[in-house]
């Protein structure tokens, strides 16, 4: 299995059959190496896109008709893209579990928000939401962007995944601080990967506070397009 973060909140997830792009944002991405876009999306079989603000899904839709690859994600979401621009998509909710190919995906909550730009003002995307992504023996949390929250105990209970991507950068999500505070106090992670931070000056520049507390996981901090391998 290996796991390219592809900066921000993306990742290239190789899982199993599968070739997952989840919440890929390259257009306007001023972390991500606009020469290496060929090389992340090669072979993608599935998008999954976590809730609609545009530094997750700017580019669901174009890649979506690029590759073939379906867009997988909440119901609301997926069926106005299908509605709107033709492409193939896969709808479910929280609660609900999708195979892709040899792989499961579960979705599951998150707190936080979720719309689509508009000339108007924000347009309804319906819910923001997290995955836990199965398979190799290993169980992925995805948190998508969240605040601590009470479900993440149930969660981590029930699913038991072994390895967490965490939104880490504070300001529109958890901090450093916060997401070492949940991941001790309601998972049990082999390896924590943080992510939605070091983008915007707004954002967390490091992840020193994190892996300081949790000496316990092994936190890995790649670089852009770097690949973790399990």
């Amino acid at each position: 299995m290996k796991i390219t973060w592809l900066g921000h909140s993306g990742f290239r997830i190789e899982i199993e059959d599968q070739v997952l792009l989840v919440d890929p944002w390259f257009t306007g991405n001023p972390v991500f190496p606009q020469e290496q876009r060929a090389e992340a999306v090669v072979g993608a079989t599935h998008i999954l896109i976590s809730h609609g603000h545009g530094d997750h899904t700017g580019d669901a839709v174009a890649l979506s008709q690029e590759t073939g690859a379906p867009v997988v994600g909440i119901f609301d979401l997926m069926s106005f893209w299908e509605a709107s621009h033709g492409v193939s998509t896969i709808g479910f909710n929280k609660g609900g579990t999708v195979q892709l190919g040899n792989a499961s995906v579960s979705m599951v909550a998150a707190a936080h928000s979720s719309s689509l730009g508009g000339d108007d003002g924000p347009i309804y995307a319906g819910a923001e939401a997290g995955f836990m992504i199965s398979g190799e023996g290993h169980t992925i949390y995805f948190s998508g962007d969240t605040d601590i929250m009470a479900d993440m105990g149930w969660m981590g209970e029930y699913y038991s995944p072994d390895i967490g991507i965490l939104c880490a950068g504070g300001h529109f999500t958890m901090d450093m601080k916060a997401a070492a505070w949940a991941a001790k106090k309601f998972f049990n992670f082999n390896t924590v990967i943080p992510c939605h931070y070091k983008t915007f000056p707004l954002l967390e520049q490091s992840a020193d506070a994190l892996v300081a507390a949790l000496p316990d996981v092994d936190v890995k901090t790649p670089e852009v397009m770097q690949t973790v391998e399990f």
